[in-house]
């Protein structure tokens, strides 16, 4: 019922032209029940006694009758379908909002996929479902009411007669509902998993063809294919049953009424003007059932899909501190108080971290892999909630800043850049959107990216494809960290944003970084060492949490776990150490 009633709730804004499409169908309804009763009246009056000026006005008036139905008809099938859209987009307006909201977890725990798939194709039947929903049923109802009166007033006992093969029907409806919602509601979790799968392939797709893996990637398409393609047919063997039992029972209801009204027409109990009115009014009585069987089919598989949609709006935003404030002015003091973050049901990735960094200072985090680094410096932002412990930024409890406030005064650089669809100019300016043609230009100045951008045709307004595919690397590091000048957040953190970077590019980046990091509090993410011998502090994290601390040269002089990771990657090459 909860459900029903948050599905009511978007039709609020759109009231007046629902309101609209409302009479609109009722005014087809009444429509609709005229011509049995003009036809009757012709067969048994105009036409016995030869009233042809009668027969014609009133085959007149039938004519007005049906172009008002046409227009009444466009109307609905216009408007009635704009309410259904428009609620659509505030349903994925709300959802799209909504999941900006939502803590990390959520989408690493979601395929991208599966999560379009929700907002899509689940919304698409929602759409249907919202206009042809309370029309067939509200249109259904007067037409159910209307024609029984009006069957009622030709032959009382006959019409009650047929009536009592109604709940045959209605029985066999309700049995198949719950089979088509299982059955629809499969269909679509399997659907998310085909999407899903194929956002993963095709993201994927230089991977597959470097690895010449594309039996692989087919052989999983075709699984998830496969499962799909069984609900769908299940759900189709289930709608085959639900129509053609609907069918049967409504041919057998028609079959009575003609053997039952022909009988009484041939002892006389009807004219035969009233036995024709009667079968045209007992379609006009099965219409509506017809309809609600359909309602039945679309509201099984529109509520499916609002049911998936919801489950998603469920989910609990990131919440705000009651004693959240928007702050400015930050310095860049970080302080980690015996803070331990566990992820999910699992261990802990971090364990009793005690760490003190002052304003302006460069910290390098170094480590095993899956030691925590990264994931220590995503708590600062508060992508992930500690689990014990406390941050402070500035001595402020890191929770006591709206996520806003606080992700403003932070900026990341990571090793796996993402640039969005469109172009060089657009994607530096996300660094901030009120930023000026002249600080935008600045910024990829700073960035050691404005030569190269100014060589291409298109300069600043080149296309540079999906996630900036038809860039390199390097350059796609350039522009993020463009976008960071723009931003220049007081806390800056490196996550290992040069690995993957030839030497002479890394060169190049490294010199913007400098930059970019002078008089920031930087926290650096390493697996080069040689990247980070002039860092402020050198923290080793292990899974057993702060194995070591210190300098450079304090950590080779205490001949621990540093000296090792340093020798080890450096042996080889004869560094300078």
């Amino acid at each position: 019922m909860n459900l029903v009633k948050k599905f009511l709730s978007y039709y609020r804004p759109h009231w007046k032209l629902f309101l609209a499409d409302m009479i609109c169908s009722l005014l087809v309804a009444l429509c609709d029940l005229f011509y049995p009763t003009i036809s009757g009246n012709i067969i048994d009056k105009y036409v016995p006694s030869r009233e042809l000026r009668l027969m014609l006005i009133w085959s007149a008036a039938l004519l007005g009758i049906f172009i008002l139905k046409a227009g009444l008809s466009y109307f609905i099938q216009y408007y009635g379908h704009c309410v259904g859209v428009r609620m659509q987009a505030d349903m994925r307006r709300e959802i799209f909002r909504h999941m900006q909201k939502l803590p990390f977890p959520f989408f690493d725990s979601h395929k991208t996929g599966s999560i379009m798939s929700r907002i899509v194709n689940d919304l698409m039947d929602v759409s249907e479902l919202a206009h042809h929903g309370p029309e067939n049923i509200f249109t259904s109802t007067v037409m159910l009411v209307a024609s029984f009166l009006i069957l009622c007033s030709i032959n009382l006992w006959l019409t009650v007669g047929i009536f009592c093969l109604i709940p045959v029907l209605i029985l066999f409806a309700s049995r198949m509902r719950g089979r088509m919602d299982r059955a629809f509601t499969k269909t679509r979790e399997e659907i998310a998993g085909v999407n899903a799968n194929l956002e993963n392939s095709l993201s994927g797709i230089r991977v597959a063809k470097a690895f010449t893996s594309s039996d692989h990637e087919e052989a999983k398409f075709e699984e998830n294919n496969g499962a799909f393609l069984r609900a769908r047919e299940f759900a189709y063997r289930t709608m085959a049953e639900f129509h053609s039992g609907m069918g049967l029972l409504t041919d057998m209801l028609n079959l009575v009424v003609l053997a039952g009204a022909g009988v009484c027409c041939y002892y006389g109990y009807i004219t035969a003007g009233e036995f024709v009115k009667y079968l045209l009014y007992i379609n006009i009585f099965l219409m509506p059932i017809r309809r609600i069987i359909d309602f039945i089919e679309q509201f099984q598989n529109g509520m499916s899909g609002f049911r998936r949609y919801v489950e998603i709006l469920e989910i609990e935003p990131e919440k705000e501190s009651p004693h959240a404030e928007e702050v400015s002015g930050v310095e860049g003091s970080i302080s980690f108080q015996d803070v331990t973050f566990t992820y999910g049901e699992g261990k802990d990735i971090l364990s009793n971290i005690t760490l003190d960094i002052r304003k302006g200072q460069t910290v390098a985090f170094v480590g095993p892999s899956g030691s925590g680094k990264t994931t220590l410096c995503h708590l600062i932002p508060r992508f992930y909630e500690i689990s014990s412990g406390r941050i402070a930024i500035d001595g402020r409890d890191i929770r006591d800043f709206t996520y806003e406030s606080l992700r403003r005064n932070v900026g990341i650089v990571q090793q796996d850049v993402f640039l969005f669809t469109g172009t060089i100019w657009d994607n530096i300016a996300y660094g901030n959107f009120d930023a000026t043609s002249d600080q935008i230009v600045q910024a990829a100045k700073l960035a050691n990216i404005h030569d190269f951008v100014m060589e291409l045709p298109d300069k600043y307004n080149t296309y540079i494809g999906e996630r900036g595919v038809k860039l390199s690397g390097g350059q796609k590091q350039r522009i993020s960290i463009a976008r960071l000048f723009l931003k220049n957040p007081p806390i800056l953190i490196l996550d290992e944003a040069t690995s993957a970077l030839d030497n002479a590019t890394e060169i190049m980046i490294q010199e913007a970084l400098d930059k970019l990091s002078s008089n920031k509090t930087t926290l650096v993410v390493a697996h080069r060492l040689s990247t980070i011998k002039n860092a402020d502090q050198i923290v080793v994290l292990t899974d057993k949490g702060i194995e070591e601390q210190g300098t450079h040269e304090e950590l080779l002089r205490n001949n621990g776990l540093y000296k090792s990771l340093y020798e080890s990657q450096f042996r080889q090459s004869g560094a300078d150490r």
